[in-house]
């Protein structure tokens, strides 16, 4: 089969929500971020085996992806969408009883008009300038707004993976200034945050990228392994070329694997000629350029032809294939495609 292989360890994801949540004192409540189908791993199934261990916030970045995971997990745990709540969005917000964290007048305006008496958060923006409301805008309407009981105040941090960095600091000064003595539940803090320690822990926590063993969770078990399969292997003779524009000439005899894999299962072009793939502990480099659906691999060393390589797995993680293509570890995981078959181990709980 020419259909790459993701294999995704819901143990170890539940193990990093654990590990999370043990790093927060008992007055605080570790959620879980699903948004983006959680982070490209599978909202549904990964949603499901978080509530059944415990967890009952869960947040997303839109209602739509808020639909699909009250689907999953039906009646119960609060989803609450970063988003707010958008114009058309009212009827499915209704009747799904998600939490939308308003974020403007307008958005205050048309859920209080629309759907008076249901559920809601408050954005706060602390200086990020991204979404929420500013200090003065936030002090116009409190006064209306804390009336109707918000389930949630939060604000999202800027440099939380920079622990030195003095924003955080800022950040965490003008939330406290922005929402001390309203007696309403407060969220500062995703992954990043809750590495700060417990000053900005709060009432309510928010992990993302740490469940899926990401950056800056330097003690995240792994939870993804992608494994690409072997269409062809060709001898090349010493001077022959491989893939497009002839980037890459053998210097002497070669044995090249085609793979499959490319540009459109998010295996960006800046890993041509930069990543390495593994066959078990084997380290075998990507050679020529990555094109929509191949990738050129140079097994010349190996004993033997592999039926498939590995691009992440326990010799490279989503933040080590990262760092060769000059992002982070969240766009590696976002952009895993959809053509990958994705395999689930685990899930106990």
């Amino acid at each position: 089969m020419a259909t790459a292989s993701l294999r995704i360890d819901l143990d170890a994801i539940l193990s990093n929500w654990r590990a999370m949540d043990a790093l927060t004192g008992t007055t605080t409540e570790t959620g879980a971020v699903v948004k983006a189908d959680s982070y490209g791993l599978g909202a549904a199934r990964i949603a499901r085996m978080l509530a059944r261990a415990g967890c009952r916030k869960f947040f997303v970045a839109c209602t739509e992806e808020g639909a699909a995971v009250r689907q999953a997990l039906g009646e119960g745990p609060e989803i609450f969408i970063f988003s707010g709540h958008m114009a058309g969005d009212t009827e499915m917000i209704g009747d799904l009883g998600l939490t939308p964290m308003l974020n403007s007048l307008d958005q205050v305006t048309r859920h209080f008009e629309s759907l008076p008496g249901a559920p809601f958060g408050i954005q706060l923006d602390t200086g990020m300038n991204r979404l929420g409301f500013e200090p003065a805008e936030w002090q116009a309407v409190a006064p209306i707004v804390l009336g109707s009981h918000p389930k949630l105040i939060m604000s999202h941090l800027a440099c939380s993976d920079e622990p030195a960095h003095e924003m955080n600091r800022y950040q965490l000064d003008t939330f406290r200034k922005m929402t001390n003595g309203m007696n309403v539940p407060r969220s500062l803090s995703a992954t990043g945050g809750i590495l700060l320690g417990r000053d900005y822990h709060f009432d309510v926590t928010r992990p993302g990228i740490a469940l899926y063993g990401g950056m800056p969770f330097e003690a995240a078990q792994r939870v993804v392994t992608l494994s690409l399969p072997v269409i062809q292997v060709r001898d090349v003779q010493a001077g022959e070329t491989v893939g497009y524009s002839n980037t890459w000439t053998a210097e002497e005899d070669a044995r090249i694997a085609t793979v499959s894999g490319g540009y459109a299962d998010g295996l960006m072009r800046t890993l041509s000629s930069k990543a390495t793939l593994w066959h078990g502990n084997v380290p075998c480099p990507l050679v020529g350029r990555i094109s929509m659906d191949l990738i050129t691999v140079d097994i010349s060393h190996l004993a033997e032809v592999p039926k498939s390589l590995d691009i992440l797995g326990p010799h490279q993680t989503v933040d080590d294939l990262a760092d060769v293509a000059g992002t982070i570890g969240y766009e590696i995981l976002t952009s895993l495609g959809n053509r990958y078959t994705r395999h689930y181990v685990g899930g106990s709980v």
